[in-house]
């Protein structure tokens, strides 16, 4: 059953926007898979929350000082870390790229599983040997990681940062390459690419502020040990 949230809520019944807790969410499909645990967690999102026209970016729950603030998923782990959010979810794939010191990241949601790859057109792969690399020309959103990937290698990665539509790079002659997330591997065959190369796995995690941790330690453990038990109950 859902968290009982009533104690925490009365507790703060005169909270205004200026104290609440911040719970940073990723916009997308990222959304379907943490619904339930939210739900179990015991916050319920005002109505404009699941309307796809609702233009709405901050939105009030049922817990009087606990709101949530929507963003694409990159700006998750930078408003946690600035502490404009105290909490947040993020995908590990972001916290490696950023690796920001002021995010504590205490818990894995478990949801949102993929992979972060390395993908070449399928022509190449015939004549292509990874292992003698030394040095690649790589599209990608993940300029820090891919270097520091291949530079583990003694490899030298020339990155070109692209926010979308990495797929398009080999086949229009930016990049050879691509560093990207994969899920099926749908798209990457749909364009004629094939990973060969193996970074990382990714899965949403629970990110918490560190300041605002030692600020606000009983609130923000509370949420810990909420999502935590969703996750549990997700597992059993």
């Amino acid at each position: 059953m859902p968290a009982d949230t009533s104690a925490l809520g009365a507790s703060a019944g005169r909270s205004t926007p200026d104290d609440q807790l911040v719970l940073a969410l990723p916009k997308g499909r990222i959304l379907k898979e943490l619904r339930p645990l939210l739900t179990h967690a015991g916050i319920e999102p005002e109505a404009a929350f699941d309307d796809d026209n609702s233009r709405l970016l901050r939105f009030a729950t049922n817990v009087p000082n606990l709101s949530i603030i929507r963003v694409r998923s990159f700006d998750v782990a930078t408003f946690v870390a600035f502490g404009a959010a105290h909490l947040g979810v993020a995908g590990n794939d972001v916290l490696m790229e950023f690796d920001y010191p002021e995010i504590y990241s205490p818990l894995d949601l478990g949801i949102g599983a993929c992979r972060l790859s390395v993908a070449e057109p399928a022509d190449m792969i015939e004549g292509d040997d990874p292992t003698r690399w030394s040095h690649v020309r790589v599209a990608t959103k993940y300029p820090e990681v891919t270097r520091r990937h291949f530079a583990a290698r003694g490899v030298q990665a020339e990155c070109v940062k692209l926010n979308g539509a990495m797929e398009l790079a080999p086949t229009l002659g930016l990049c050879r390459r691509i560093v990207d997330l994969v899920s099926t591997g749908s798209t990457l065959k749909a364009n004629g690419l094939v990973e060969v190369e193996h970074i990382a796995d990714v899965t949403s995690r629970l990110i918490v502020n560190r300041t605002a941790f030692k600020t606000r330690p009983d609130e923000i453990s509370y949420w810990i040990d909420r999502f935590r038990e969703a996750v549990n109950a997700r597992k059993a």
